[in-house]
């Protein structure tokens, strides 16, 4: 097959999805970050804390969007996310005068363990960048950042998922946990 023509894709769009199923997609999603929302601008407001990052709104996607894909199960949620902070962190410390190199090594490295571990995360990629890229706040937690932000509001994004997605007849979760 010629290099080019592998790039055509199928000649059909995804399926679509069912009304009820867009609005479920959204009011998990809703509750899920509003959780994570509320935590980091209310509770932890003042405070040198923060709960927030960017890779949670794409976690969300796969927690209340595509609640059975093999990727947004608690073992890769939560074991992705984790090990790809840890990553971050890491190289950010040893390459700190390089942060384009760290960025690269963190974010590919953080895939191939994802790999290793069965923990494939998408959104985890750049949990690990944003240990690199994130600025002073988050380079001040240092090994502390896998714990708070990320396993802290991780866990918050799980509980949500796990109570939400089992509230409809239709939907369960989790596939698997292990």
């Amino acid at each position: 097959m010629n290099y080019f023509q592998k790039m055509r894709g199928l000649s059909q769009s995804p399926p679509a999805v069912s009304k009820l199923e867009v609005i479920l997609s959204w009011l998990g999603a809703f509750l899920g970050m509003g959780a994570v929302c509320f935590i980091n601008y209310f509770i932890l407001e003042g405070s040198e804390n923060v709960l927030m990052i960017a890779s949670f709104g794409a976690s969300a996607v796969l927690l209340y969007g595509a609640p059975k894909s093999p990727l947004a199960q608690p073992r890769n949620l939560v074991g992705g996310h984790i090990l790809s902070a840890f990553i971050g962190v890491a190289f950010c410390k040893i390459f700190i005068a390089q942060p384009w190199f760290a960025a690269t090594l963190g974010v590919s490295t953080a895939i191939a363990v994802m790999h290793l571990t069965r923990t494939l995360h998408p959104p985890a990629g750049a949990t690990a960048l944003n240990a690199i890229i994130g600025g002073a706040k988050v380079h001040q937690l240092g090994f502390l950042y896998p714990f708070a932000p990320v396993a802290a509001g991780v866990m918050v994004l799980l509980a949500v998922a796990l109570v939400f997605n089992n509230i409809p007849k239709n939907r369960r979760y989790p596939e698997f946990w292990i």
